[in-house]
């Protein structure tokens, strides 16, 4: 029997990605809502605000999106651009360069000389470079997910407002949606990084705060 080569699982986002959009989010949000004045915010205070925040979210999550496509074909390009300097060149040393370059540093880091060269002979042996970047598929869907991300990363906090009358109760109960979202992130980035899911939960409470305070303190 033949031994079939390995696929890796199709992943439209990586773990940290979904993370940041997520993040994002939040924290545009909430600078909406953490601006709105319980003392004086009437019911169309209320609906200008929601239509604010739905708005931007759904402007930025377009701009993300796009952003988004933008840098997977500029990392593909620059790939094909390693890839056809590896097949090209005549100089060994110059093409495990090119290779441990390619690598992430740790990765890179562990590997011998000789690793390398396996490497560039596979390369050169086996591998023909496309003559163009292509756009694929699994990019649209991993647009269509950073925008998703952070367009629906804005309801949850903006749900109280829509049910309570009390603008008071509403953004309590808002305030206390965002930080269990933070903290969950936290938690998960943590399991993700091998750091301890508490302190990082805490820890993203309290980035998110900083940033939002901030966000709001230069206007935004």
């Amino acid at each position: 029997m033949s031994a079939k080569k390995e696929q890796p699982a199709t992943r439209f986002l990586t773990p940290i990605e979904r993370f940041s959009e997520i993040l994002f989010g939040v924290i545009m949000v909430l600078t909406f809502t953490c601006s709105i004045s319980v003392a004086e915010a009437g019911r169309e205070d209320i609906r200008t605000m929601l239509f604010g925040a739905l708005g931007c979210n759904l402007a930025w999550g377009l701009i993300d999106a796009v952003l988004y496509l933008a840098n997977t074909l500029a990392e593909r390009g620059r790939g094909l651009v390693v890839l056809r300097r590896v097949h090209n060149t005549a100089d060994a040393r110059e093409g495990r360069a090119l290779i441990a370059g390619a690598l992430p540093p740790l990765v890179a880091s562990v590997l011998a000389a000789d690793e390398l060269e396996s490497i560039r002979e596979r390369i050169i042996r086996q591998c023909v470079p496309p003559a163009r970047i292509p756009l694929k598929g699994e990019d649209l869907r991993g647009a269509c997910g950073v925008f998703l991300l952070v367009f629906f990363s804005t309801l949850p906090v903006v749900v109280p407002f829509l049910f309570m009358r009390d603008v008071g109760l509403a953004l309590r109960a808002s305030n206390g949606i965002a930080i269990v979202i933070l903290f969950v992130l936290g938690s998960r980035l943590a399991h993700y990084m091998g750091g301890r899911p508490w302190l990082m939960g805490f820890s993203m409470v309290l980035l998110g705060a900083a940033l939002v305070a901030l966000a709001i303190a230069l206007g935004g």
